[in-house]
């Protein structure tokens, strides 16, 4: 919310309604159960560059949008704004070596907590101790994300190829007082309607 107001977006009351290509639909289901409904989801799948006209509302991605192609992200944000709807995009990772070398504690993770991901399953202990495949994919996958994430001087070049019609743009990086990660973010605001 906070960084919506600094782009002119109108407050509104947050309800979270949560949309995927391939929906896991019992996931959403646990979800939805423990927010009390607070998060609800569409069981059928959702396209993000061709998002139906019946979803209205704030469309937002957290480290999602590395795994589009430039073109992709791009048809995704031009749908946002042919829609009339606001965007923001969230990404924790970044082409910088600190950020890649971070990935080494991530891909350790499976070691300590496998044994108590339930159900349990021999295969899951075989693939993370004996052939430590799970820690090598986690690092691989963390890496090329790193690899993969949009600097936000590449995000201001694929907004100013859109087609736009008053729509209010900010870019940048955000880290917190306790020198988090920085968050590299796009938010994309609509412009208000009559």
């Amino acid at each position: 919310m906070y960084l919506s107001r600094t782009v002119g977006c109108p407050a509104q009351a947050i309800h979270v309604f949560l949309t995927d290509k391939y929906p896991n639909l019992e996931a959403f289901q646990k979800l939805k159960a423990a927010s009390k409904e607070r998060i609800t989801f569409c069981p059928d799948s959702v396209d993000a560059r061709n998002v139906p006209d019946n979803l209205k509302g704030f469309r937002t991605m957290f480290t999602s949008f590395h795994h589009f192609s430039p073109e992709q992200a791009r048809t995704i944000l031009q749908n946002a704004v042919d829609d009339g709807q606001h965007i923001g995009v969230f990404e924790m990772t970044k082409r910088a070596p600190w950020t890649m070398a971070l990935m080494i504690p991530w891909a350790l993770m499976p070691l300590f907590f496998t044994p108590w991901i339930r159900p349990f399953r021999w295969s899951r202990l075989f693939w993370t101790y004996v052939v430590p495949l799970v820690p090598f994919v986690f690092l691989f996958d963390g890496i090329v994300s790193c690899l993969r994430t949009y600097r936000p001087e590449e995000l201001r070049e694929m907004v100013e190829t859109l087609t736009v019609n008053g729509y209010q743009w900010e870019i940048g990086e955000q880290s917190g007082a306790g020198a988090e990660l920085p968050i590299t973010y796009l938010i994309g605001c609509a412009p208000a309607r009559p």
